[in-house]
């Protein structure tokens, strides 16, 4: 399914925060969104969501969902948005709670999700018990379980250590290799949009515009080779020589606020 944003602009009372963004994620792609600190790439997503109504501006869909889909956009938050009193398993239901479906149909849809996910032997577990990776699965896991057309996921492997952020890219990769779902993914590590996303949209400071839309010319799968470094490497310093200025200047506005 596409998610198309057409001329999206939004305010704050007298705050700009977004003007006039056209983007689309087609159908099956990652569609990364960078930029400097404060231009609205969470806002964007909230947008894209359904969560805030643009202040101007549209976001539709094309296409069909895929089977059994109960939520055709489904959202990954950065703090994991766990209910620390429901174990695994009963976090990844709260997804299925408001849909007619059978217990039988729900442990299946949980226990599939779990084990893309590589939780299968965490079901019972509660939160607390878990790593921040750990938990960030459950997360992906609850989203996953609704088979969403399209995936927003705001900054999901930030809150992570370095290793467990590299090891969860992993995961997700993997599983999005099988599913090919569509995802609008907000980051602010370039490394990690060069690693995941077909497409790379670069975000001016505040007001948010689009300043750049930047292609990764080779699939997720063959980005491991050394020609294929060489070439990852010359697209973030691409993608850092746009943000570079006006991330640096942006600073200095939220710390002068």
């Amino acid at each position: 399914m596409d998610l198309r944003l057409d001329a999206v602009s939004h305010r704050y009372d007298a705050l700009a925060v977004l003007d006039g963004i056209d983007l689309l994620a087609r159908d099956g792609e990652i569609l990364a969104i960078i930029g400097p600190s404060g231009c609205g790439k969470s806002t964007l997503l909230q947008i894209a969501g359904g969560l805030i109504r643009p202040s101007s501006g549209t976001v539709s869909t094309a296409g069909a969902a895929p089977a059994g889909c109960l939520n055709p956009i489904t959202m990954v938050f950065q703090d994991f948005a766990l209910l620390p009193w429901r174990d695994v398993a009963g976090n990844v239901a709260l997804a299925l709670e408001h849909h007619a479906l059978s217990r039988a149909e729900r442990r299946e849809r949980v226990a599939a999700a779990l084990a893309r996910l590589g939780l299968a032997e965490f079901t019972g577990a509660l939160p607390r018990q878990l790593s921040g990776g750990m938990r960030q699965r459950v997360g992906i896991a609850r989203a996953l379980v609704a088979r969403p057309a399209v995936l927003l996921l705001d900054e999901p492997m930030s809150a992570l250590d370095a290793q467990t952020r590299e090891l969860l890219i992993e995961d997700f990769l993997e599983v999005w290799l099988r599913e090919r779902t569509t995802a609008l993914y907000v980051t602010h590590n370039l490394a990690e949009a060069l690693r995941l996303a077909d497409r790379v949209a670069v975000l001016s400071r505040r007001p948010g515009r689009l300043r750049a839309l930047v292609e990764v010319p080779m699939p997720q799968g063959e980005r491991g080779g050394a020609a294929a470094r060489l070439e990852i490497a010359r697209l973030q310093d691409e993608l850092w020589a746009l943000i570079r200025d006006e991330a640096s200047a942006a600073e200095r506005e939220m710390a002068d606020a």
